[in-house]
């Protein structure tokens, strides 16, 4: 048996950060995918391959006995093992266009892809099941995920998160590109959010204004969204960029990259944690080749991406 999931990555558009305090944020799936392939088979192992490494370990053996990046993958594994009482093993490989660990969601959208994969070897499941399943596996390496990613990942398009009422899905039928830019920077999410809330501490006023700004703009973004209204966002989107750099999660190599993007872009901005990782810039077909040429000439290491509609899809 042979079951076979894609999942797409995602960006923050707005309200990264900010978002821990209660203020939504705006999220949207883009065109880079990853794939997981999953088969039952007659051993008594669960086998994981991808490009993190692989791994193949007794399906017997305990979670807690584990570290590993591939820990959501066996955990999705011996739970549709255990509850579908599978008197074998299972066959994991995952294949990824997503850039890791710079903000795009390649973690999510594995979760995504999997739990959607190796469920599927026993039972048809709903979107709304796949997510919590794809919430749960994230928990086991980002003990607090706020599920916005996996959610964006499950069902595609433009979605509003805040941590009180969830998420929403935006109807628009804007589908603009974006240029994304990676720094080549890794980063610790946890370690950058952790920053922050030293700034919050420390500037208890200054963040509180912050966040009442961040507030109106995100309100202005999902006007623009909804009046298909595509020439605002990049103003929108350089607007933001400055609360961020008040926040103090950018860097000269970030600056650096958006002031060469904004020379030809409607504007652009920090995307996820930041200090390292990526940052996306808004344009339009006009400006889409002339972007991308004067960041390549800077040996920035660039592409453009269009929001993807589909979320999840199964074979």
């Amino acid at each position: 048996m042979k079951s076979i999931a894609s999942a797409p990555g995602k960006v923050i558009l707005f309200g990264e950060h900010f978002v821990v305090y209660g203020i939504k944020a705006i999220l949207c799936a883009i065109d880079k995918r990853v794939k997981v392939t999953s088969s039952t088979t007659e051993s008594n192992s669960i086998d994981i391959k991808s490009n993190l490494g692989s791994i193949s370990i007794p399906k017997s053996k305990s979670l807690d006995e584990l570290k590993s990046p591939l820990l959501p993958f066996i955990y999705l594994s011996k739970k549709m093992i255990h509850r579908f009482d599978h008197p074998g093993g299972i066959s994991v490989t995952i294949d990824s266009s997503i850039p890791s660990g710079v903000g795009l969601g390649s973690s999510s959208a594995c979760c995504v892809a999997a739990a959607a994969s190796i469920s599927g070897l026993f039972n048809h499941f709903s979107k709304d099941e796949i997510v919590n399943l794809a919430i749960e596996a994230e928990k086991t390496i980002f003990k607090d995920t706020s599920g916005a990613d996996c959610s964006v990942c499950t069902y595609g398009g433009i979605i509003e998160y805040d941590k009180e009422n969830g998420f929403k899905k935006i109807e628009s039928s804007l589908n603009f590109p974006l240029v994304i830019v990676n720094s080549g920077i890794t980063h610790s999410t946890n370690k950058v959010v952790k920053k922050v809330n030293e700034f919050k501490k420390k500037n208890e006023l200054i963040f509180s204004s912050l966040c009442e700004k961040e507030t109106e703009l995100v309100n202005k973004v999902i006007l623009s969204l909804k009046n298909n209204d595509f020439t605002s966002l990049g103003k929108i989107m350089t607007q933001n960029q400055e609360y961020l750099e008040k926040l103090g999660v950018s860097n000269s190599v970030l600056r650096n990259m958006i002031e060469i993007a904004n020379k030809t872009s409607f504007g652009s901005k920090i995307t996820g944690a930041g200090l390292g990782g990526c940052i996306i810039s808004c344009v339009d077909e006009s400006n889409l080749n002339p972007t991308l040429k004067n960041l390549q000439s800077n040996n920035y290491d660039c592409f453009p991406v269009k929001i993807d509609s589909k979320g999840l899809d199964t074979f």
